[in-house]
Protein backbone atom coordinates (compact mmCIF):
# COMPACT_ATOMS: atom_id res chain seq x y z
CA UNK A 1 0.00 0.00 0.00
CA UNK A 2 1.08 3.50 -0.90
CA UNK A 3 0.61 5.37 2.32
CA UNK A 4 1.30 8.03 1.90
CA UNK A 5 18.89 30.08 -0.25
CA UNK A 6 21.87 31.13 -3.24
CA UNK A 7 24.46 32.55 -0.94
CA UNK A 8 26.48 35.08 -2.03
CA UNK A 9 29.53 35.09 -0.05
CA UNK A 10 32.99 32.95 -1.01
CA UNK A 11 32.20 30.87 2.50
CA UNK A 12 28.67 30.71 2.42
CA UNK A 13 28.75 29.26 -1.07
CA UNK A 14 31.00 26.56 0.42
CA UNK A 15 28.38 25.08 2.60
CA UNK A 16 26.44 23.02 -0.21
CA UNK A 17 29.28 20.99 -0.32
CA UNK A 18 27.54 19.22 3.24
CA UNK A 19 24.94 19.10 1.27
CA UNK A 20 26.10 17.00 -1.42
CA UNK A 21 27.13 14.50 0.73
CA UNK A 22 23.13 13.88 1.52
CA UNK A 23 22.24 12.89 -1.80
CA UNK A 24 24.70 9.94 -1.36
CA UNK A 25 23.04 9.71 2.13
CA UNK A 26 19.60 9.77 0.41
CA UNK A 27 20.51 7.10 -1.49
CA UNK A 28 21.40 5.33 1.63
CA UNK A 29 18.50 6.12 3.24
CA UNK A 30 16.60 3.91 0.90
CA UNK A 31 18.96 1.47 1.25
CA UNK A 32 18.18 1.16 4.95
CA UNK A 33 14.73 0.05 4.35
CA UNK A 34 14.90 -2.60 2.76
CA UNK A 35 16.81 -4.44 5.60
CA UNK A 36 13.19 -4.77 7.50
CA UNK A 37 12.50 -8.69 8.05
CA UNK A 38 9.19 -9.71 6.61
CA UNK A 39 6.39 -11.70 8.87
CA UNK A 40 5.94 -13.82 6.03
CA UNK A 41 9.08 -15.27 3.59
CA UNK A 42 9.13 -14.34 1.24
CA UNK A 43 7.45 -10.69 1.54
CA UNK A 44 7.42 -7.31 -0.15
CA UNK A 45 7.82 -4.37 1.00
CA UNK A 46 6.91 -0.53 0.22
CA UNK A 47 8.67 2.43 1.84
CA UNK A 48 6.12 4.92 3.65
CA UNK A 49 7.46 8.34 1.97
CA UNK A 50 6.14 9.91 4.57
CA UNK A 51 8.12 7.90 7.34
CA UNK A 52 10.99 7.90 5.22
CA UNK A 53 13.65 10.76 5.29
CA UNK A 54 17.31 9.94 4.65
CA UNK A 55 19.81 12.49 6.13
CA UNK A 56 22.86 13.65 6.06
CA UNK A 57 25.78 15.18 7.91
CA UNK A 58 28.68 17.47 6.61
CA UNK A 59 31.65 19.01 7.64
CA UNK A 60 31.96 22.75 7.32
CA UNK A 61 35.58 23.99 7.22
CA UNK A 62 35.24 22.29 10.68
CA UNK A 63 34.15 24.45 13.17
CA UNK A 64 30.45 23.27 12.91
CA UNK A 65 28.42 20.18 10.84
CA UNK A 66 25.80 21.13 8.42
CA UNK A 67 22.82 18.84 8.65
CA UNK A 68 20.08 18.26 6.27
CA UNK A 69 17.60 15.39 4.75
CA UNK A 70 15.42 14.24 1.21
CA UNK A 71 12.04 15.08 1.57
CA UNK A 72 11.18 12.98 -1.25
CA UNK A 73 11.96 8.92 -1.48
CA UNK A 74 10.56 5.87 -2.52
CA UNK A 75 11.02 1.90 -3.02
CA UNK A 76 10.54 -1.19 -2.62
CA UNK A 77 12.23 -4.53 -0.42
CA UNK A 78 12.11 -8.01 -1.03
CA UNK A 79 12.81 -10.76 2.07
CA UNK A 80 13.06 -14.14 2.75
CA UNK A 81 14.08 -14.44 6.26
CA UNK A 82 14.92 -18.27 6.08
CA UNK A 83 16.89 -18.21 3.27
CA UNK A 84 18.49 -15.18 4.54
CA UNK A 85 18.30 -13.10 1.39
CA UNK A 86 16.59 -9.96 -0.19
CA UNK A 87 16.66 -6.87 -2.35
CA UNK A 88 16.32 -3.47 -2.44
CA UNK A 89 16.24 -0.52 -4.64
CA UNK A 90 15.33 3.19 -3.52
CA UNK A 91 14.85 6.36 -5.58
CA UNK A 92 15.59 9.91 -4.04
CA UNK A 93 14.24 13.15 -5.39
CA UNK A 94 17.44 15.38 -5.63
CA UNK A 95 15.02 18.23 -5.88
CA UNK A 96 13.86 17.51 -2.03
CA UNK A 97 16.75 18.38 -0.46
CA UNK A 98 16.06 19.98 2.70
CA UNK A 99 18.64 21.92 5.03
CA UNK A 100 16.51 24.45 6.49
CA UNK A 101 17.54 27.24 4.44
CA UNK A 102 15.85 27.94 1.14
CA UNK A 103 18.81 29.27 -0.19
CA UNK A 104 21.21 26.91 0.42
CA UNK A 105 18.56 24.77 -1.01
CA UNK A 106 18.64 26.29 -4.15
CA UNK A 107 22.53 26.01 -4.39
CA UNK A 108 22.62 22.52 -3.45
CA UNK A 109 20.22 21.38 -6.47
CA UNK A 110 22.60 23.74 -9.07
CA UNK A 111 25.09 23.10 -11.59
CA UNK A 112 28.30 23.16 -9.08
CA UNK A 113 26.52 20.30 -7.02
CA UNK A 114 24.29 18.31 -7.63
CA UNK A 115 22.76 19.16 -10.68
CA UNK A 116 19.15 18.13 -10.32
CA UNK A 117 18.29 19.05 -13.90
CA UNK A 118 20.55 16.98 -15.63
CA UNK A 119 20.29 13.77 -12.46
CA UNK A 120 16.85 14.50 -10.67
CA UNK A 121 17.29 11.58 -9.03
CA UNK A 122 19.48 9.54 -6.59
CA UNK A 123 19.44 5.51 -6.89
CA UNK A 124 20.51 2.91 -4.52
CA UNK A 125 20.37 -0.61 -4.70
CA UNK A 126 21.69 -3.97 -3.13
CA UNK A 127 21.32 -6.90 -1.74
CA UNK A 128 20.42 -7.75 2.12
CA UNK A 129 23.85 -9.27 3.64
CA UNK A 130 24.89 -10.41 7.27
CA UNK A 131 21.76 -12.24 8.57
CA UNK A 132 21.56 -13.28 12.32
CA UNK A 133 18.54 -14.42 13.81
CA UNK A 134 16.44 -13.84 10.47
CA UNK A 135 17.17 -10.67 9.97
CA UNK A 136 20.09 -8.61 7.98
CA UNK A 137 22.69 -6.36 9.70
CA UNK A 138 23.41 -4.65 6.57
CA UNK A 139 23.03 -3.70 2.76
CA UNK A 140 25.80 -4.26 0.24
CA UNK A 141 25.15 -1.96 -2.84
CA UNK A 142 25.93 0.08 -4.93
CA UNK A 143 24.95 4.12 -4.93
CA UNK A 144 24.37 6.27 -7.84
CA UNK A 145 24.52 9.91 -7.90
CA UNK A 146 25.09 12.90 -9.99
CA UNK A 147 25.85 10.54 -12.80
CA UNK A 148 28.28 8.18 -11.22
CA UNK A 149 27.85 4.85 -8.86
CA UNK A 150 29.89 3.65 -6.43
CA UNK A 151 29.88 0.47 -3.62
CA UNK A 152 28.22 1.71 -0.37
CA UNK A 153 27.49 -0.72 2.22
CA UNK A 154 24.92 0.76 4.91
CA UNK A 155 25.22 -0.92 8.50
CA UNK A 156 21.88 -1.96 9.70
CA UNK A 157 22.12 -0.36 13.71
CA UNK A 158 18.49 -0.94 14.91
CA UNK A 159 15.13 -2.69 13.44
CA UNK A 160 11.88 -3.34 14.71
CA UNK A 161 8.88 -5.50 12.92
CA UNK A 162 5.18 -5.59 14.63
CA UNK A 163 1.49 -5.29 13.30
CA UNK A 164 0.69 -1.95 11.21
CA UNK A 165 -2.14 -0.53 14.23
CA UNK A 166 -4.17 0.28 10.86
CA UNK A 167 -3.63 -1.70 8.15
CA UNK A 168 -3.20 -5.32 10.19
CA UNK A 169 -0.21 -6.06 7.99
CA UNK A 170 3.94 -6.15 8.82
CA UNK A 171 5.35 -3.23 9.77
CA UNK A 172 9.06 -2.31 10.07
CA UNK A 173 11.73 0.37 11.06
CA UNK A 174 15.05 0.85 11.17
CA UNK A 175 18.16 3.25 11.29
CA UNK A 176 20.74 2.81 9.03
CA UNK A 177 24.63 4.23 8.93
CA UNK A 178 27.10 4.93 5.90
CA UNK A 179 30.45 7.20 5.51
CA UNK A 180 30.84 8.46 1.46
CA UNK A 181 33.14 10.51 0.05
CA UNK A 182 31.25 13.06 -1.95
CA UNK A 183 34.40 14.20 -4.09
CA UNK A 184 34.19 10.21 -5.19
CA UNK A 185 30.95 11.42 -7.17
CA UNK A 186 32.15 14.62 -8.40
CA UNK A 187 31.21 16.90 -5.71
CA UNK A 188 34.07 18.10 -4.63
CA UNK A 189 33.15 22.01 -3.63
CA UNK A 190 34.65 23.26 -0.40
CA UNK A 191 37.48 21.16 -0.77
CA UNK A 192 40.14 23.56 -1.73
CA UNK A 193 38.85 25.37 1.43
CA UNK A 194 39.54 22.46 3.68
CA UNK A 195 36.04 20.97 3.56
CA UNK A 196 36.31 16.97 4.98
CA UNK A 197 35.12 15.48 1.94
CA UNK A 198 33.42 12.25 4.58
CA UNK A 199 29.58 12.79 4.73
CA UNK A 200 28.15 11.05 7.27
CA UNK A 201 24.56 9.17 6.14
CA UNK A 202 21.55 8.61 9.08
CA UNK A 203 18.75 6.83 7.41
CA UNK A 204 15.83 6.72 9.09
CA UNK A 205 12.96 3.97 7.62
CA UNK A 206 9.58 2.75 7.90
CA UNK A 207 8.24 0.09 5.55
CA UNK A 208 4.84 -2.02 4.95
CA UNK A 209 4.04 -5.31 3.33
CA UNK A 210 2.51 -5.07 -0.04
CA UNK A 211 -0.78 -6.69 0.00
Amino acid sequence: MNTRRHLSTPLARTLPAGALLAGALLTGAFAVTASFPAAADPAVYEIEPDHTYPSFEADHMGVSVWRGKFNRSTGEVTLDKQAGSGSLRVEIDISSIDFGHDVLNGEMVGAEYFDAAAYPTAIYSGSLAGFADGVPTRVDGELTLRGVTRPVTLEIKSFKCMPHPMFKRDWCGADAYATIDRAAFGIDAGKDWGFDMDVTLRIQVEAIRKE
